[in-house]
Parts: C-alpha cells; structure tokens; sequence
C-alpha cells in the first residue's frame, strides 16, 4: 500500500510535466510506444547483456506469438531493434504508466529476465490475468537477506509467478524461502551459455586436427602465440595456424610481428583463406568459421593478465581448449572443463610441446572437444521445457 501510494503520487507529478518530456521520458511514461495485437507476450530485459542471453528465447516464443520487447536502457532498446522486435523503454513502476502500458498491449504472457521484480507491475499485470514468468532468475544470499526485511513486497510478487527457471539451486532455495510456489519451478537454464549451445558443429574436416586457432589475442600474446606455433610445427610440419586478434585494427601490428619472424602468411581482410601455413584472421564476424576449422583453440586474453575469455565458444564448436594461467573471469568454467578432460592451462614456455602433442593425438582432440561440447550443453540446460510452458500460458490467456 505503501509503494502503491507513493508511486501513484509520484505517477502523478510526472504526468503533469509529460507535454514538457521528450520522446524517450514519454516512452517511460507509455504515452507512446509499440502496438501489438492483443495475447502475445510481453519481455522485459534490463540491457543489452541480458536481452543478448534470451535471444534463443525471443526467437523461438516471436514464431508463434506476438511478442513485444522493453528494455531499461537505451542501448538494449537499439539492439531489440536491430533484432527486429518491437521494442520500448519499459514503463516506470508508476500505476499511471504500467496502467497504460498495459491496457496498450494487453499481453497474455509476462517474461521477465532475471531479478526485475517490480510491485506495481507485477500486481497490474495479475490483476489484469496476465501470466508471469521469470527466466535466467538468480538471487544472492545478501539480496535475499534484504528482501527477507520486506515480506510484504517479495512475498506477492513471488506468489505470482507461475513459471521460473532459476540459474543455480542456492537461487532456487532462496526464492522458495521467500514465497515463490514450489510448483512454479521449471527446470534450470544458464541463459548465457544457450546461444552457444545451438551451435551446430557438423562433421570434422581432414585438416582440423592440424589447424589450430588463437582466439581473441590481446597485445603481448600474438609473439608467443606465433613462436609456440613455430616451435611446435617443427615436429608437425603441416600444423596450420589462425591467429585472431580480439581488435582487428591491431591487424597492421600482428601483421609486422608475423613477417620479421619471416613466416608465411595470408590476411583475411586482404581476402585471405585456409591455404596458408598463417592466417591472420584480422576481420570482424567470421569466427565462427575459425572455430569450425580448428581442431585446437588457444583462449587469448590468458597469456597476457586480462582474466582469459569465455571457454564456451570453442566448446560449442568441439575444440580442444588451451588457455594460459590468467583466467580469472572464468576460473570456475577452465576448472570445470579442465575436471572432466577437455582443457588444458599451461604457461607460454610449456605452450610449444603441448601443442606438438595434442596436434599429433588426434583422438586425444577429440576426447577433450567431446567433453567440452557436452559439458556445455550440461550447463546450459534445453529450453525447450520452458518455452512450452510460456507458450501453453499464453495459450490459456487466448482461451
């Protein structure tokens, strides 16, 4: 009642100031906004990282609904865009804009992305029979401490929720502890780790063993990256390299490292291919490509302290992972995949003769491409349990 009458007032005053807004404070306000034919589904995601987790989501729900994207930000909204969704900032938690917002839409389904539990949405959105569901959702020990101070905003929110699908179990025990129903859980999602997941990798080509790729290289890796290859090739004499910087304007310094050691090689932005002993691949949005080629993947961003790139990639494309001592952004994902046998740490000086024997053990590449792939399809979890449940929602709203 409280948060009720507060942002009602609040709803109020920013009404009256609404002719002096410009187009985006008018679009917090739903005084403008997306059309959309009534009984589809509603999603809300707060930026540009979290629309990006649900795309595999968006997608598969768009081909059988109508479905209307809002973000907080102005650079989620552009990417919704860019997607091809209808798409608006969301609507403040005022009664007057949620009211508007939803009156508008009239959306069958609510689906929210991670932790954006608003009181007034939440209670105009049941209140009207719209069905709620939260995805991705997690919660840490201190936040859930917190709401435990408020049971009478947690507490309906969460006994709202008819479908969610937590990221871990300690999330799930918390919100359970907070009020959400037992029978709302669905099964568990990462949904950072769904897009790589749907990868395809197909069969392996005859030169994969022999290729490998050096993902992503920030300054100071691309020399030991090419004087380990070097090494290496001299007891494997066709091994082949890709070496992809993380920033392709390096490509004129990588460039000039990879000619005074006087090594064959071919740029992909000069029209470069796979035939060369060297490929700098210095173009953006081909690696998928590289990955596919690519037997062995040495993750850039660990030879140089910049806490290592994801290891999921090249995982979803089978890929032996190397990586270096830096991975701190990751440490939990290498010592996971490290654990069941598909990569391995190693420093710039060991680099070389790992490199000569894993590319001369072309079962060995395979055992650790297999248990990575399967690792992260362990990981991400298979959507398609909690896109029939949102969809048979929005189904009954129809009814």
């Amino acid at each position: 009642m409280i948060w009720r009458g507060a942002t009602a007032l609040a709803g109020g005053a920013l009404g009256l100031a609404a002719p002096l807004a410009g187009a985006d404070w008018r679009e917090r306000l739903a005084l403008s906004g997306p059309e959309a034919a009534p009984g589809g589904i509603w999603l809300h995601a707060a930026s540009v990282g979290e629309l990006n987790s649900v795309q595999v989501l968006a997608e598969a729900l768009a081909r059988d609904f109508p479905l209307v994207v809002t973000t907080n930000s102005l650079t989620g909204r552009a990417l919704a865009r860019r997607l091809g969704h209808p798409c608006a900032l969301a609507p403040l938690d005022v009664p007057q804009a949620v009211g508007r917002f939803l009156d508008r839409l009239r959306p069958a389904v609510l689906v929210t992305v991670e932790n954006e539990l608003w009181p007034n949405r939440s209670a105009m959105a049941a209140a009207r029979g719209v069905a709620q569901v939260v995805v991705g959702a997690r919660i840490s020990a201190r936040s859930a401490a917190r709401w435990g101070r408020l049971p009478g905003l947690i507490g309906p929110m969460l006994a709202r929720i008819d479908a969610l699908s937590a990221q871990d179990a300690d999330s799930e025990a918390r919100l359970l502890a907070l009020g959400l129903r037992a029978g709302a859980l669905t099964p568990r999602l990462n949904l950072k780790l769904l897009a790589p997941a749907q990868v395809e990798p197909g069969e392996d080509g005859p030169e994969r063993a022999r290729t490998v790729l050096a993902a992503s290289t920030h300054e100071g890796e691309d020399a030991p990256m090419l004087d380990a290859w070097a090494a290496a090739r001299a007891a494997v004499p066709d091994l082949r390299l890709i070496l992809a910087p993380r920033h392709p304007r390096r490509g004129d310094a990588v460039a000039a490292l990879i000619a005074a050691r006087g090594l064959d090689f071919v740029r992909r932005s000069q029209g470069g291919g796979l035939g060369a002993p060297v490929l700098l691949a210095d173009t953006l949005g081909e690696m998928a490509a590289w990955y596919r080629a690519a037997g062995i993947c040495i993750t850039g961003g660990s030879f140089a302290d910049h806490g290592g790139h994801t290891p999921w990639e090249p995982a979803a494309w089978r890929c032996a992972i190397l990586h270096g001592p830096h991975v701190a952004n990751h440490a939990g994902d290498y010592a996971d995949l490290a654990a069941a046998g598909a990569a391995r740490g190693c420093t710039a000086e060991a680099l070389p003769q790992l490199l000569a024997a894993l590319a001369q053990d072309g079962a060995g590449q395979r055992r650790m491409g297999e248990a990575a792939r399967a690792l992260l399809l362990a990981r991400a979890g298979d959507p398609a349990t909690l896109v029939a449940r949102i969809k048979a929602l929005a189904r009954r709203g129809l009814a």
